[in-house]
């Protein structure tokens, strides 16, 4: 009877499961296809843009051997095990490809399971017939099918190409497994904390700390034998080894983890209140210091954590594209379809321009994802209403635009703080590869810091979908993924003109290099006051909640 009970005791904590998966799933039609292919599209068009680049076995064995001897590549890429075009494909796109999926599970795990509760429809739906794990189960069902549908995509796609069914299918499996185990740790972190956003961030640190270890590890030796490689999970799908021996066994690392953290999540469900984490939140002072009586001080008490952490992301990835920057032309070597990319991506021509239109390209990258952080750091104005913490602020003696001012001056002074971290870091990592920091270093920072406009003009977007239309705020994330796709596939792709022109990044000059007009960076700005403008028109007019 005792064995009976249980079993029906655990049946009773899945009940509603099924619907609330289904219910998921429905929620992310749009999210969840947009991750799921711009994924496996990115790893497949590699490998013919690859093919392309190089069409010989000689062309890529010297392509091979060139990237297998620069350190910051390794600790970029990972190591090249193989001069195949299916092995360089899983050398170009495994690192970030793993990182990237983890990404999208840690957004739909805590989508799912943190927000549903911070935001109350959790308890709502727990007065039905839902049982205690079947929201976790849900959320944890749909990752699953995210990166079940990434690895078929990505081992369908390349197999589709020509290169080779085992190595494709071990390569997506590799990215896919990884997504999930940090699914599961987004899962652990969900049951930690009363915070989303703490929930999301503690997993982000999670990938951040797997990213720098396995960097490490890839820089210290040469084709992927550091032990540290063994303790990052974004170290584990190098192991597998897709396109160079195919050893399935590794990803046994992966299940395994992910099962535990699945399992410790599940306990952890059964050991807090609904709504509650159980890591206990301190309570405030009775009354604000001196330093958070204003609208101002309370909106960097709430982002200064995300700006920090923005700015030690920048300053790292700076800080390893300007020690590559130097050996760029050496790198590229005398391949005409790879120089002929560079020099689409960075405008600059000919051998000796090679290191600018490097340097070009790479500032455009880190403008691209500077407006990352601008897109979120605005929609926390919407954050704020949503959770019903605008309203009792706005019922006091702060005025609609007073309180929006707080959040975009964060957001657009740390643009331009994020971008700087980001150049400083690559001109001294360049210069001091060069061995000329005083004539390197304020060349790299200006070039980034022009980036900065354009960043603008999508943060001047976000403010006008977030303070005037809020229902569709979550639609600027739509609208700097474009500009991502355009300015990061539209070179590669060769793409024409007017398609280069929808996003603001196209009209800049691609510097270090001659700058031309300052038209481009006057009506970039302009255009970002005029929407910034429209957007508080927009607040105050419209009910607040």
């Amino acid at each position: 009877m005792s064995a009976l009970a249980a079993t029906r005791s655990g049946s009773s904590h899945l009940t509603g499961a099924g619907p609330l998966t289904r219910l998921a799933l429905r929620r992310d039609k749009i999210m969840l296809p947009v991750w799921v292919y711009a994924l496996s599209v990115s790893v497949v068009s590699t490998a013919l843009s690859l093919e392309k680049l190089y069409g010989t076995a000689a062309e890529r064995a010297d392509f091979a051997r060139s990237m297998s001897a620069n350190n910051s590549l390794r600790a970029l890429y990972g190591p090249v095990l193989g001069d195949s075009v299916g092995a360089l494909t899983a050398w170009r796109m495994m690192a970030f490809g793993a990182a990237l999926t983890g990404v999208m599970s840690l957004l739909i795990v805590v989508r799912h399971t943190r927000d549903e509760e911070e935001t109350g429809r959790q308890e709502l739906l727990s007065s039905a017939a839902v049982g205690r794990r079947a929201p976790l189960t849900a959320a944890l069902c749909t990752a699953l099918t995210a990166n079940i549908l990434v690895a078929a995509l990505i081992a369908g796609g390349l197999a589709a190409v020509g290169q080779g069914a085992a190595g494709a299918l071990a390569l997506g499996l590799a990215i896919g497994a990884t997504g999930m185990v940090f699914a599961g740790v987004a899962a652990v972190a969900a049951q930690l904390t009363e915070s989303a956003r703490l929930a999301r961030g503690i997993t982000a640190a999670v990938i951040g700390a797997a990213f720098i270890v396995r960097a490490a590890g890839d820089a210290s030796a040469a084709g992927g034998r550091s032990p540290l490689l063994w303790l990052s999970p974004l170290g584990w799908p190098e192991q597998v080894r897709p396109y160079a021996g195919d050893r399935w066994w590794v990803l046994l690392l992966p299940a395994a983890l992910t099962a535990a953290a699945a399992l410790g999540a599940y306990a952890l469900t059964a050991r807090r209140d609904l709504g509650a984490g159980l890591l206990a939140t301190r309570p405030g002072p009775a009354a604000a210091g001196r330093a958070l009586r204003g609208p101002y001080s309370l909106a960097w008490r709430l982002q200064r954590g995300t700006l920090l952490g923005w700015l030690a992301g920048l300053a790292f990835a700076g800080a390893v594209f300007g020690a590559v920057a130097h050996g760029a032309a050496d790198i590229v070597g005398d391949n005409e379809r790879t120089q002929d990319i560079f020099e689409r991506l960075g405008g600059s021509h000919g051998q000796a321009g090679l290191t600018d239109a490097f340097l070009a390209t790479i500032t455009g990258m880190l403008g691209l994802t500077a407006a990352l952080y601008a897109t979120g750091s605005v929609l926390r104005l919407s954050g704020e209403e949503a959770d019903g913490r605008a309203e009792p602020l706005l019922a006091c003696a702060v005025g609609r635009l007073r309180w929006a001012a707080g959040h975009l001056v964060i957001a657009f002074a740390g643009t331009a703080a994020v971008l700087a971290a980001g150049g400083l870091a690559m001109g001294l990592a360049y210069g001091a590869t060069a061995h000329d920091i005083s004539g390197r270093l304020p060349r790299v920072l200006a070039a980034v810091l022009a980036q900065t406009p354009a960043v603008w003009a999508l943060t001047g977007v976000t403010v006008l979908l977030a303070a005037a239309l809020p229902r569709y705020a979550t639609a600027a994330w739509g609208v700097v993924g474009a500009a991502l796709a355009v300015g990061w596939i539209g070179p590669m792709l060769n793409a024409p003109r007017w398609v280069m022109d929808l996003s603001p990044f196209g009209h800049l000059p691609k510097l270090p290099g001659p700058v031309g007009s300052a038209a481009p960076f006057l009506w970039l700005t302009a255009l970002a006051v005029a929407l910034t403008a429209a957007g508080l028109y927009g607040l105050r007019r419209r009910d607040v909640g």
